[in-house]
């Protein structure tokens, strides 16, 4: 399901960046190039992580969060780390350059699935195993948010809530931790002026058309526009100028408008497919370690996909999070699917 997700992205990244890469690059094909070989190395990822016993990532458990949190101070340092769009959040060598976040999800995945799964730390006691998890969770949120980056810490929070969850947690501790994590994004969603302007766009894009509201509104132009079954692949009047970031944050608004309903809702069953088979692995795995890494990934690929389709059809305030699979990208569509690589590994083992 995943490759299938990944040829319709490689499919409409040329669709709804050809126009903006043939006026800013002097190529049309400038973004549908980059997503062919970013998708191969995805591809190449997700053989192999089927391919290496799921049990052997334990002892990459501990690299991976040092290496994650490294990799986020890294991008906060002026001159290695590249802002955009009013954001710190890559790291360039050379031509090349990766999204330290992205691997942080990963990261934050195997280290929690491990701690919670050992032998003789039950996940009741907060010593052996909560207060470890929680500290990685608040410090990597802690570094996503100096860049900054809430639509991953809202990732990162809903990956470790599934983990928690499936390793048995008590129901008062999980409803406890689940109100201090409401209250701690509420928090942050209103404490800078951007944020709140992009509820305000959300709850009323209308009160600022041109600014905080744009994007709102014509997301939603460009869904509408599709009806039933669509204006046609190729056709989309959106990606001429009116939609910014119409190959990544907003792809979903392409495919709504050129395949409709129809195919929009093919997009939102694929993930629900995903997220059966993901919930349907975790409950089978042989071990409790498969079982809280098929539960981390299914969660991980199904909030983010809740995120970005919401944001598009205005629901949820826009965060700038990549729909899984399709968006255009190279970091997260790579680690997106060696973690659904991971998540395959498991099933053929339940």
């Amino acid at each position: 399901m995943a490759v299938l997700l990944g040829l319709l992205g490689v499919v409409m990244v040329l669709s709804s960046s050809s126009v903006n890469d043939l006026r800013s690059y002097g190529d049309a094909w400038y973004h549908l190039k980059r997503q062919i070989v970013w998708f191969a190395l995805g591809l190449l990822a997700l053989m192999m992580m089927m391919r290496v016993d799921y049990r052997r990532l334990r002892l990459l458990a501990q690299p991976a969060i040092v290496l994650a949190v490294g990799l986020l101070v890294m991008v906060l340092i002026p001159g290695i780390g590249i802002s955009a769009n009013g954001s710190a959040r890559w790291i360039g060598i050379g031509s090349f350059t990766f999204q330290p976040s992205e691997l942080a999800k990963l990261g934050v995945l195997l280290y929690s699935a491990d701690l919670l799964s050992r032998p003789g730390r039950p996940s009741s006691q907060l010593g052996l195993t909560l207060r470890p998890v929680l500290l990685v969770t608040v410090t990597i949120g802690a570094l996503l948010m100096l860049e900054p980056d809430l639509g991953t810490v809202v990732i990162v929070v809903a990956i470790v809530a599934s983990l928690l969850f499936f390793s048995g947690t008590r129901l008062d501790v999980l409803v406890g931790l689940g109100a201090l994590g409401i209250a701690g994004i509420g928090w942050l969603s209103l404490s800078a002026d951007y944020r709140r302007q992009r509820i305000l766009g959300m709850l009323d894009p209308w009160t600022d058309p041109l600014n905080t509201g744009w994007q709102t509104i014509q997301a939603g132009v460009a869904v509408s526009s599709g009806g039933i079954t669509g204006i046609g692949l190729g056709a989309s009047r959106a990606k001429w100028g009116f939609l910014p970031f119409a190959h990544t944050d907003f792809i979903f608004a392409i495919v709504a408008e050129e395949w409709g309903l129809v195919g929009a809702g093919m997009v939102i069953l694929a993930f629900l497919v995903i997220g059966f088979v993901g919930l349907s692995t975790a409950l089978k795995a042989p071990d409790q370690f498969g079982q809280l890494l098929a539960a981390g990934v299914t969660c991980w690929i199904l909030v983010q996909a809740f995120v970005n389709i919401g944001a598009v059809l205005g629901v949820v305030p826009i965060t700038g999070v990549p729909l899984p699979f399709v968006s255009s990208g190279g970091t997260a569509l790579v680690v997106t699917m060696a973690a659904y690589g991971i998540l395959l590994n498991i099933a053929r083992q339940a």
